[in-house]
């Protein structure tokens, strides 16, 4: 990417990001499908109240595993490919101390979690046998992630969509047949996700060590480097705490939507479903602009990254607009997939979340690439600062309005966590763009992979 039309690149390198996660979204989506379909809207709650502590733990594995390989794409950038490999190395030693660590907690502490999140006593129990299942499987989940990410790092984002294809085909056949013709229940339904995720984690991984030996370290080179290991976490923690805010507001939401009924909390479950198929995809345009920034950081092409944050910016309001016209004409057919038409006061209030949020979408894309941006060329604790913001804009809501205006609150949350986080994004970016480009070394000359 330290090549070539900026434009083509990031839309190229986007569309299967993009066409992966709609597929990723199919795991959740399948579970949340037939749970509300076949088991009803108690098992639909319960299965939904755990979304926002999945989020939490699961988002901060994506986030450190893409953290994890920015120093790879940016020494892919440089041509300095021993380093590159050493840092695969650290990556995956990494890797397998958090994902043991991870699990072990989130295993031991979802109940207490889930009782102190005031999860309604009417699905708790459901909730705990979702969820308890989804955090066995972070093994699965986190080496996925990593695997991907390194291929994304030299420039391949579409062999992991079409292992994501094949995974969440897989996962539909293990929902149907462990939920409704086993009738195993919820639990039938997180089991079904965690097999899918551990089947693309496996593909990918082969996949990584046959096609590219570029990124496999040689002899002598497997050792943990503990310069090494301190660069990839300082950028790779703070991306995942960054998530963990965000999440941890959500969590907070959570509890303040629990307070409201099990049914408030089906009608969350819904549109929030339905608007991750539309949000985040939008993180996917971000993605390819960390990778995009880190490899043309490491070429020393700062202008072609200014460049590049201009395309970007085109890519993402396009997508917010087509995104905003499908949720607008579109949502009742979408959100009927998940609810029985029957319910209509749980339908009414999904598609009140749904639309407000999608008027706010630009907000959201200039979040992603900006948030990404920085991420890419190293300034991940300011990035993570961004998540901070969102947090605080979602305790407010939780602990104040929703009070004051009850479910209206609620959807008005996404755009005023955006907005805040974009003013506080906008003022760093501008801010290191400038002392990147005071500073900037000599371009260098592209590297190609292999």
């Amino acid at each position: 990417m330290t090549r070539g039309d900026p434009f083509r690149l990031l839309l190229s390198f986007c569309i299967p990001l993009i066409s992966g996660n709609i597929f990723q979204q199919l795991y959740s989506m399948a579970d949340t499908v037939i749970v509300g379909r076949a088991l009803g809207v108690k098992a639909l709650a319960a299965v939904g109240s755990t979304g926002s502590l999945n989020f939490l733990v699961i988002g901060f594995v994506q986030g450190l595993c893409s953290g994890l390989t920015i120093p790879i794409s940016q020494y892919f950038g440089s041509g300095d490919h021993k380093n590159m490999r050493r840092c695969t190395a650290n990556a995956l030693w990494l890797g397998a101390a958090g994902s043991v660590l991870v699990t072990a907690v989130t295993l031991f502490g979802c109940r207490w979690l889930l009782r102190v999140m005031g999860t309604p006593g009417d699905i708790s129990e459901k909730a705990y046998e979702y969820i308890v299942v989804i955090f066995a499987g972070i093994p699965a989940t986190l080496f996925y992630n990593l695997f991907s990410g390194l291929l994304r790092a030299v420039g391949d984002s579409k062999t992991p969509l079409y292992f994501l294809i094949f995974a969440s085909f897989v996962n539909i056949a293990l929902d149907l047949w462990f939920v409704l013709g086993l009738g195993f229940g919820v639990e039938g339904a997180a089991w079904a996700t965690v097999l899918s995720q551990l089947v693309s984690a496996l593909l990918c991984g082969v996949y990584l060590c046959r096609r590219f030996r570029l990124l496999l370290p040689q002899k002598g080179e497997w050792a943990a480097a503990p310069a090494l290991m301190k660069k990839e976490l300082f950028i790779g923690l703070p991306m995942g705490l960054q998530t963990s805010f965000i999440a941890l507001g959500s969590v907070i939401l959570q509890v303040a939507v629990n307070s409201l009924g099990s049914d408030y909390v089906a009608a969350m479950t819904a549109g929030m479903r339905v608007q991750g198929l539309f949000i985040h995809p939008m993180e996917m345009i971000g993605i390819a602009m960390a990778t995009y920034c880190g490899q043309n950081l490491g070429a020393g092409h700062i202008g072609r990254i200014r460049q590049g944050m201009r395309r970007g910016m085109v890519i993402i309001t396009a997508f917010a607009a087509l995104s905003w016209a499908a949720v607008t004409f579109g949502g009742p057919c979408l959100l009927g997939l998940f609810v029985d038409p029957g319910e209509t006061a749980v339908l009414d209030r999904a598609l009140l979340l749904l639309r407000i949020g999608a008027a706010c979408y630009p907000l959201l894309g200039v979040l992603f690439i900006l948030r990404n941006s920085l991420q890419g060329l190293g300034f991940s604790v300011q990035a993570m600062a961004s998540g901070l913001m969102e947090f605080t804009a979602r305790v407010f809501v939780a602990f104040v309005l929703v009070k004051m205006w009850d479910f209206l609150a609620i959807c008005l949350t996404n755009p005023l966590s955006w907005l805040l986080a974009d003013l506080f994004l906008v003022t760093a970016y501008f801010c290191y763009i400038r002392r990147l480009q005071a500073k900037a070394p000599s371009p260098k000359g592209p590297a190609k992979a292999r």
